[in-house]
């Protein structure tokens, strides 16, 4: 069963071949064996998933379900979820139970989908490797001495190994995407404002957004069909109809516009990644996609301009994380003072602090102007740089990260490389647009991902041009020797 996608799933539950039950030890029986070798997850929650699995049986048994019922999915442990651990993969908050769920997390209950448990992340979503997680590294399923990518490498890496058939994850400047490309599978981070941020652990308030980390394109639409919708409770969703995005899945390429950047396929970009995403732009001139070149001339611009406001935003989203009213606090604090200074010291990581020290720098009196003002000015020039493109291409394609998969520790004590490692990325989240990553081929042995770009609301389109590749191609269903 592991083997099957989520539309595989449903309609096997809906034919009554196993139960939802049935489905939901099985893969808790995969987790017990064999996430020993990743360590992509925080908590499990057998007892609440078999609890839930009952339910869904029940509820199928009325024949009045969605396709979500009575599937298994795992969580990225920045939702959080009423009576279950949510830690952002902090020792901050790792005694941190949660007295309410997100909106995500209740859309999915709604749904009868099923909680595995809770994925490991980087520390509160900051990191490219998975490796800042106060939890230790997650590994990638294709070769365990190699990253899964981040901050979402936790979800990547249970999908990639069959832990589960799908994942939410949270893209902040690529954290879906590039773990995706990493693992071999499909993500897609939403328009910002399509997905509730409600109860999701905030890094960055006007970058972060949810979104799938599944299979396929078709999973990733089922999933986006329950996740996407106005919140009254966050204030930057957006009232935006919903579509069924399963709804043009199969419609046809012919006509397609396609637009490589130039600036992506330049210095730093590894050539056999580079040949890989040649490749996959063939495949689509095959199915009537025509291609044409264009030109982001801000694109250098991105990484410096997010290395401004994101740390900026954390520093202050993470202000209100101090040791007084929940979460990690020193022992025998001598007063107020010494009590901020020791918890968050002791409870924060090196890449969490680094972060908002730059932020707060960035925010300080005599440089607000200087950094912060002036980076926001440059994300609308990066924005403006998307909109002229889209005035003659349908989609924008590219690869979703500069290399594969790179080793454990490689890219540890080298910061600035590290963060380059989402250089393609980081603009779509800037420009609040809609990105996916699909897998493409193979380089040097590990997954490559080609990366979508579309504009604003344009998931439908994405999925389509999505799903109409992986049916003219087999790259999405590899798996793992070690995990099939």
């Amino acid at each position: 069963m592991h083997n099957k996608t989520i539309a595989e799933l449903s309609a096997g539950l809906k034919a009554g071949e196993f139960t939802s039950v049935e489905l939901t030890q099985s893969y808790l029986n995969r987790i017990d064996s064999l996430d020993e070798q990743l360590n992509s997850f925080i908590t499990v929650t057998p007892e609440l998933a078999l609890e839930q699995a009952k339910q869904a049986d029940a509820q199928r048994a009325t024949g009045h379900v969605g396709i979500l019922n009575g599937i298994p999915l795992a969580q990225k442990d920045i939702f959080c979820t009423k009576g279950v651990k949510t830690s952002c993969g902090s020792k901050m908050l790792e005694p941190f139970i949660s007295p309410y769920d997100a909106t995500t997390i209740t859309k999915f209950n709604d749904s009868g989908a099923i909680m595995l448990g809770k994925t490991n992340m980087d520390e509160f979503a900051m990191g490219s490797s998975n490796e800042t997680s106060w939890y230790g590294p997650v590994k990638n399923p294709w070769q365990l001495d190699s990253v899964p990518g981040g901050s979402s490498g936790g979800s990547a890496a249970v999908v990639a190994a069959r832990l589960a058939p799908a994942a939410t994850g949270t893209d902040t400047g690529g954290s879906i995407r590039q773990p995706a490309s990493f693992c071999g599978i499909t993500g897609l981070k939403p328009t910002y404002g399509r997905v509730s941020r409600y109860g999701m652990i905030a890094f960055a308030s006007s970058l972060d957004q949810a979104g799938p980390m599944t299979r396929t394109a078709e999973d990733a639409a089922l999933m986006l069909n329950v996740m996407a919708g106005l919140d009254s409770r966050d204030s930057t969703s957006v009232d935006e109809a919903v579509p069924d995005y399963t709804a043009d899945l199969n419609n046809s390429l012919s006509g397609l516009k396609i637009g490589l950047p130039k600036e992506y396929f330049s210095e730093g970009l590894d050539d056999a990644v580079a040949k890989v995403i040649e490749s996959a732009v063939k495949e689509y001139e095959k199915m009537g996609a025509s291609v044409k070149e264009i030109s982001l001339p801000t694109s250098n611009l991105a990484v410096p301009t997010y290395y401004i406001i994101a740390p900026s935003e954390c520093s202050s989203n993470l202000s209100r994380i101090d040791g007084v009213r929940y979460g990690y606090r020193c022992e025998d604090p001598k007063d107020l003072n010494d009590l901020y200074i020791r918890s968050r010291g002791e409870g924060f990581g090196a890449e969490v602090k680094r972060r908002i020290l730059v932020g707060t720098y960035a925010l300080s009196e005599g440089f607000y102007d200087a950094y912060y003002v002036k980076a926001q000015k440059t994300r609308r020039l990066i924005s403006n740089d998307f909109n002229q493109a889209f005035a003659d291409v349908d989609v924008i394609m590219g690869p979703a990260a500069p290399s594969t998969a790179f080793k454990l520790g490689e890219l540890s004590d080298d910061p600035i490389t590290m963060y380059l490692s989402d250089i393609y990325t980081i603009a779509v989240n800037l420009a609040g647009l809609p990105g996916m990553s699909i897998p493409a081929g193979f380089a040097n042995g590990m997954p490559v991902g080609l990366q979508l770009i579309g504009q604003h609301f344009a998931e439908s389109k994405l999925l389509n041009i999505a799903h109409q590749f992986q049916q003219e191609t087999d790259w999405h269903t590899q798996t793992p020797d070690a995990f099939k």
